[in-house]
């Protein structure tokens, strides 16, 4: 009979009960656990920043999920399975030199012949399906609600509420933004000019002696700028990707007279209506980059030298592509969770969510499928900074029908963003949060990852927090395959760190909560701990 730290297990609440077995792949290292309250002080460094969700707590005092120290403690010597992990989101760049070779194929479809070779019901879906065809700007579902007059009295006017709500705001900063940032880059460029250079410091801003009052008031504003925290073009970069999402949301998102989806020509409130879309889910807008950054962060292509290393390795990347730029249909969704679960898809990730959902039970049926062909759904929690157990706060998709209180189903995972910053400003500013409806937080602010063009690049969400844990399941599916995705979502939540500090939610001025109080579990995802926690229940020496 093996031995067991009992009061390792019982620190990260593990119920367990000893079993007669034993098994050579037994993991035997202990768990990690981490009681200190101290933040790391210094600031990443470049390689730390571009790869800190990698770290480990322990050691760095970072709070990462410890994936390299799995790969040097744990998985030297063994071999995982391949797992095929489906990725429900805009399109992706399939030629990145980084994805290319994770990427799923379909060996049972022959490229470009226009047949359904493999009978699944899809042409040509040799990497994955295109729900979306030639669209890509799209309503969001509140004004798809008004201009369609879906539901009832009280709904429409929900929506037109919500609507109103954020044209106001879109309309309102717009010129806010536009304004600061002229403003700033002038400044920036007169003094470039000033200096010398294009590259400055605060330092250099501090000893130059302004010739007159304007020069005087650029150097306050970039010092004020540089003092926030930021490098001055990175706050321009800002700037301009605030102007350009705010101007497509009165343009496209908001505007109740925009229609997105005539290029598919199908009706996307008719679930019956499913010959529609193509073979092909790369993206097709060179803005189009969502897609390609999740990918990434799954499974990069580990040890190449090239860009990033994703969390997992043995895995193959599905590419489904349902998530315009703006809200996302139900009947996609609902199609593309079903293709996933029927090809082969072991685990989903879903880093999407939108607050209207006029056929939501479209979406609950096909995840009710997906779980019963043992499939993982990795939900992105959110990025409004709120509390999603408050009645007032509820977010599509989620696994909890209007109906009925309880969880539709055990294979549902619900992920919130942490930051690098061990302590009290630990939680994003964006992240949503709940003690009931969010079961696990994970790296998720300023991750680098994959960009179309063989590019890479430094983006921030809920989005980025989810395929971290989704490729933390993937690693327990490829080397732990007996388990069920119930299992493995139980490992995950019982497995992870728990923090005895207090956080910062709802942004700035939000308010203080323990990080146990913030979600399900309480805990901080481990890889380390997850894949020890795994091959205990695998071997039968802990049942969950």
């Amino acid at each position: 009979m093996i031995k067991f730290n009992f009061k390792l297990l019982a620190g990260l609440g593990i119920g367990v009960m000893v079993m007669g077995c034993n098994s050579s792949s037994l993991i035997t290292s202990p768990p990690i656990s981490y009681q200190s309250n101290s933040p790391k002080l210094a600031e990443l460094t470049e390689k730390e920043a571009k790869h800190w969700g990698h770290l480990d707590l322990q050691k760095d005092t970072i709070p990462g999920m410890s994936v390299d120290r799995a790969y040097a403690e744990l998985l030297k010597k063994r071999k995982g399975e391949q797992v095929i992990v489906a990725v429900i989101d805009s399109g992706i760049d399939l030629d990145h030199e980084d994805i290319k070779n994770v990427l799923w194929t379909n060996l049972g479809e022959k490229p470009g012949d226009g047949i359904d070779n493999d009978g699944n019901g899809y042409i040509d879906d040799i990497h994955g399906y295109n729900f979306l065809g030639e669209s890509y700007n799209e309503q969001m579902e509140m004004a798809r609600i008004i201009r369609l007059k879906i539901g009832d009295e009280a709904y429409q006017q929900a929506a037109q509420s919500k609507l109103d709500e954020k044209f106001s705001e879109a309309k309102s900063a717009l010129p806010q933004l536009k304004q600061i940032d002229q403003l700033i880059s002038m400044a920036d460029q007169n003094m470039q000019k000033a200096l010398g250079k294009e590259v400055y410091s605060l330092a250099d801003l501090e000893g130059y002696q302004p010739k007159n009052a304007q020069e005087e008031r650029t150097v306050g504003m970039l010092a004020q700028v540089i003092s926030m925290g930021q490098e001055v073009p990175l706050a321009i970069k800002d700037l301009q990707d605030g102007i350009k999402y705010y101007g497509e949301q009165l343009k496209y998102n908001l505007n109740v007279d925009f229609n997105g989806r005539i290029p598919v020509g199908d009706d996307p409130y008719n679930f019956a209506d499913t010959n529609y879309g193509n073979g092909n889910p790369a993206a097709i807008d060179p803005e189009e980059s969502h897609g390609s950054h999740v990918a990434g962060i799954i499974a990069a292509t580990r040890n190449n030298k090239k860009g990033v290393d994703g969390v997992a390795k043995n895995v193959k990347i599905m590419s489904i592509r349902a998530v315009p730029n703006g809200d996302e249909y139900d009947k996609d969704i609902a199609l593309a969770i079903r293709y996933a679960a029927d090809n082969g898809a072991k685990v989903i990730n879903a880093s999407f969510g939108k607050g209207f959902s006029p056929n939501s039970e479209w979406v609950h049926e096909a995840l009710n499928y997906a779980a019963s062909k043992d499939v993982l759904f990795v939900h992105a929690a959110g990025n409004d900074g709120i509390d999603l157990d408050s009645p007032e706060n509820l977010t599509f998709p989620n696994d909890q029908p209007a109906s009925n209180s309880k969880e539709l189903a055990n294979n549902y995972l619900t992920v919130g963003a942490l930051t690098s910053v061990y302590g009290s400003d630990m939680i994003a500013v964006f992240s949503n949060y709940g003690k009931e409806n969010v079961d696990i937080f994970a790296p998720g602010d300023e991750i680098y990852s994959t960009m179309p063009n063989d590019s890479y690049e430094f983006q921030g969400g809920t989005s980025m927090a989810a395929p971290a844990v989704t490729g933390l399941a993937a690693m327990i599916r490829s080397y732990f395959p007996s388990l069920s995705a119930a299992q493995v979502k139980k490992i995950i939540l019982e497995s992870g760190i728990s923090p005895a500090l207090k956080v910062q939610v709802g942004g700035p001025d939000g308010e203080e909560k323990s990080f146990s109080e913030i979600s399900k579990s309480g805990k901080i995802a481990n890889l380390y701990n997850a894949l020890i926690l795994a091959s205990q229940v695998s071997n039968g020496n802990v049942s969950l």
